[in-house]
């Protein structure tokens, strides 16, 4: 039942990692206590199973998570995380248990635990999870600021990996392309619900099925309210030719920092990010737009309440003191001293890379519609970064590089 994961280096270098135990256990996403309880007896055999009491996450819209702690203030609590339905086709978990490894090995991240068959345990982090109306607030956000700056400076031993955006966002598009569009029954057509976006086409006049029919142009409908495949793919096209001229730099990224995932301990005063499933190298720049996207939430999402410029500037004046000061390349004797040149130069490509990160997460989310069982409306989430992607891509390509 039980074995061990090797300890690996592959993209962060030759340092080695403790093996992390792995749990021949499956937990029901349906009904997490039973197989919650059957890890917890075997990490903690100290425990009785009678006392152990769980406590069940609803923020989450990727995983399902449960803690399980026989403490009543949760001090020793483990957290058993059950991967979501076919989030295999856009998470990489090799390299999330790599990833963690790293960020806890520079005390970005709480311990491991084990590994088993659909999840992982690791150590509760005691704070809060952040909202909308936190991450605003300038003496949280200049913790965050530090903390993204932390993880940013974590450098490999070898080669910098490429960013992993593009990878991500074909990725994404083809997931969209082979696996939402309906084909009709006629295998001579190649036509998809993404497609078929003109108000005058119908489905293929072969299909026999009522029922079926019915069914494929209620889809014909719905996914009229997103762009086609062929806008898609153009958009998708342009980004990458263009975003990839920005220079951003390629560090180690979080790539999903929205609020939930900020753990803010007001006691120590500091911050800790989680979750790490989408982590990997990437622009700089990206998990800095991404972030300031996130501001405006995802449950009740309100474009309005996304950091001004101001608020921006001096969020990122913080961020670049920090990088400057923890950054091994800083040796000129600088310190943390951010021109106004830089602290431009980060303005324009976060905001620019900030619709890279509209595409992703509504891509994202159009899979998790059809996949996840996570009560959460993944299509109009979809509906609304595209939407936003286009309201300010002019503005946005409009912001000028400092000379």
């Amino acid at each position: 039942m039980e074995e061990k994961a090797a300890a690996g280096s592959g993209l962060h270098g030759r340092r080695s990692y403790p093996a992390v135990r792995r749990l021949g256990i499956a937990v029901d996403e349906n009904d997490l206590r039973p197989g919650a309880l059957r890890l917890i007896r075997e990490l903690r055999p100290q425990w009785e199973t009678e006392r152990v009491q769980t406590k069940l996450f609803t923020d989450g819209i990727t995983n399902k998570l449960m803690a399980c702690y026989v403490d009543e203030g949760m001090a020793d609590a483990v957290l058993v995380r059950v991967y979501g339905r076919k989030t295999e086709l856009f998470v990489d978990r090799e390299n999330e248990l790599k990833n963690f490894q790293v960020l806890r090995a520079h005390g970005c991240a709480p311990n491991l635990y084990c590994t088993f068959q659909n999840g992982l345990c690791y150590e509760f982090m005691h704070g809060i999870a952040l909202g909308p109306e936190h991450v605003r607030e300038p003496q949280i956000f200049r913790l965050i600021a530090w903390e993204m700056a932390k993880m940013h400076t974590i450098h490999t031993n070898g080669r910098l990996p490429k960013p992993s955006l593009w990878h991500k966002l074909h990725n994404y598009l083809n997931i969209v392309r082979t696996e939402l569009t309906t084909k009709a029954s006629n295998p001579r057509s190649c036509c998809s619900a993404f497609a078929l976006s003109g108000p005058g086409e119908t489905f293929a006049e072969s299909q026999t099925d009522v029922l079926e029919q019915s069914k494929q142009r209620q889809l014909r409908l719905r996914y009229q309210e997103v762009p086609s495949l062929e806008v898609l793919e153009q958009e998708v096209a342009w980004m990458r030719e263009y975003l990839s001229q920005l220079n951003s730099p390629v560090v180690l990224c979080h790539n999903d920092l929205l609020c939930k995932n900020i753990i803010y301990n007001e006691a120590e005063e500091h911050v800790r990010f989680i979750d790490y499933e989408y982590a990997g190298y990437n622009y700089q720049a990206f998990d800095i737009g991404n972030h300031f996207n996130e501001f405006a939430g995802v449950n009740e999402v309100d474009y309005s309440l996304c950091p001004s410029r101001d608020t921006q500037l001096e969020w990122l004046r913080h961020y670049l003191q920090a990088y400057k000061q923890l950054s091994q390349d800083d040796r000129g004797g600088e310190g943390g001293l951010v021109s106004d040149k830089e602290l431009e130069t980060l303005y324009v490509q976060a905001n620019q890379f900030a619709l890279a990160s509209h595409f992703l997460w509504a891509f994202w989310a159009l899979i998790q519609d059809k996949y996840s069982t996570i009560d959460f409306n993944f299509f109009r989430y979809a509906k609304l970064r595209f939407k936003q992607y286009f309201k300010i891509k002019s503005a946005v390509m409009a912001l000028e590089m400092p000379k």
